[in-house]
């Protein structure tokens, strides 16, 4: 009986723990739920404290990059304490605060309680760095990117409900919307507080945390310094970078271009999370089979380009069927670049370094998120509509070069037997 325990069960059959799977994906749903909810709203309850348009979009993006910033200084950290003290007890932790950080800016009365808001939900923003490494936990290290796809098309359903509530639940106030978001956020934290399993075993936990390991710029340092991740990590920060300032600038450049309400934007948010749904659903498993990791994350990028060619088109025409079809091309891209490249990160470390790898990635992305919004608002506010979009296709276009040669030198290390490189 010990014997037939102990023995290794075949890669291609590996045992999943059910229920940390299935509070997983619930925790995606309801984390996309409440990132979204808020997104057709933030023009609105800033637009009572500043007096001119172009003063709209600044402050809009400011507050964007308030939380990226707070998130890229505080995601390594937290990526490291949940090497060290499991993943449970600091998801809970993030959980909470994103609530807490909803309600603030929910009950503004003053802009600078608006940054408070923001502020407090960034530092404990690091639950999707924490997600990934959750779910880096419980998957074996073949299939992740599949399972990396699952996460895509469950958050994509939250995404798709998100700001379509936001948006109707306008109609009874701008701040509606922040106060659901927090709700949605402590229900996740509460079910996380009675069902989820801690997924990091003992044996896997780092045995000590220096402080070092704590500083964002250091870890930022040493996870560039791995040579095996630095052009991933680039090509992504050039994604990353346009991408923050798109999303962030969108609802403003909606009011700007089309002059919609909440209830428009938040369909027209809901896009992507429907794109995220279709292509999980039935793409990935198609590329997946067919294509490499790092082709498909090429495949995403080159779509994102296309499309954000058609918004630059539709914000000089004043023609929002461009704008629709942009958002579909764009989410198609989005929607296979996000697991594939996730995918590819997590093969890249070992099991005790998830927690650190996604966390360190996670604060790349929010520095992309914090240049991207101040950059793409400027550019914004100085030379038109169109330029945040036209930003985008210049940076994607240097990333696929970048990624291009990223899987060339994978391939010749995994030819010359080389597989740390």
């Amino acid at each position: 009986m010990t014997t037939s325990k102990s023995a290794n069960p075949s890669p291609s059959s590996p045992t999943i723990d059910k229920k940390a799977l299935v509070f997983g994906l619930m925790a995606v749903f309801l984390c996309g739920i409440g990132f979204t909810i808020i997104a057709p709203v933030v023009p609105f309850l800033v637009q009572p404290y500043v007096h001119h348009a172009s003063d709209q979009a600044t402050v809009v993006t400011l507050l964007t990059s308030i939380y990226a910033l707070c998130v890229f200084l505080a995601a390594p950290a937290i990526g490291a304490l949940s090497d060290r003290f499991g993943r449970r007890p600091l998801l809970l932790l993030c959980l909470l605060g994103s609530a807490i950080g909803y309600t603030v800016f929910g009950l503004g009365g003053a802009l600078w309680v608006l940054f408070v808001g923001r502020i407090i939900e960034g530092v404990t923003g690091g639950s999707i760095g924490m997600i990934f490494a959750y779910f880096a936990d419980i998957t074996p290290r073949e299939q992740r990117t599949r399972y990396f796809g699952w996460v895509g098309a469950v958050a994509g359903a939250g995404t798709i409900l998100g700001p379509v509530v936001g948006g109707l639940l306008a109609r009874y106030g701008y701040a509606v919307p922040m106060f659901a978001g927090a709700a949605v956020t402590l229900l996740t934290f509460l079910f996380g507080l009675l069902v989820m399993p801690e997924t990091l075993k003992p044996a896997q936990r780092l045995n000590k945390i220096t402080a070092s390991r704590l500083n964002p710029f250091i870890q930022l340092r040493s996870i560039l310094a791995v040579k095996s991740l630095q052009r991933l990590l680039i090509a992504g920060f050039l994604l990353w970078l346009p991408n923050g300032s798109f999303q962030s600038i969108f609802p403003q450049f909606t009011i700007d271009v089309f002059g919609w309400q909440p209830a428009a934007i938040g369909l027209l948010f809901s896009i992507i999370g429907v794109q995220d749904i279709l292509s999980q659903a039935l793409l990935m498993p198609i590329l997946l089979k067919k294509l490499s990791d790092s082709r498909i994350a090429m495949l995403g990028m080159v779509a994102e380009i296309f499309g954000y060619v058609l918004i630059a088109a539709s914000a000089l025409f004043a023609f929002y069927p461009l704008l629709i079809a942009g958002l579909f091309v764009f989410g198609f891209g989005d929607s296979v670049f996000g697991p594939s490249f996730n995918g590819m990160l997590s093969k890249s470390v070992d099991d005790s370094e998830q927690g650190r790898i996604q966390g360190g990635s996670q604060a790349i992305q929010s520095l992309a998120r914090v240049a991207g919004p101040l950059l793409g608002g400027q550019l914004y506010v100085l030379l038109g509509h169109s330029a945040p979009a036209w930003m985008g296709v210049v940076l994607i276009g240097a990333a696929v070069f970048v990624l291009y040669g990223y899987a060339r030198a994978l391939t010749k290390n995994v030819l010359t037997g080389n597989t740390t490189a």
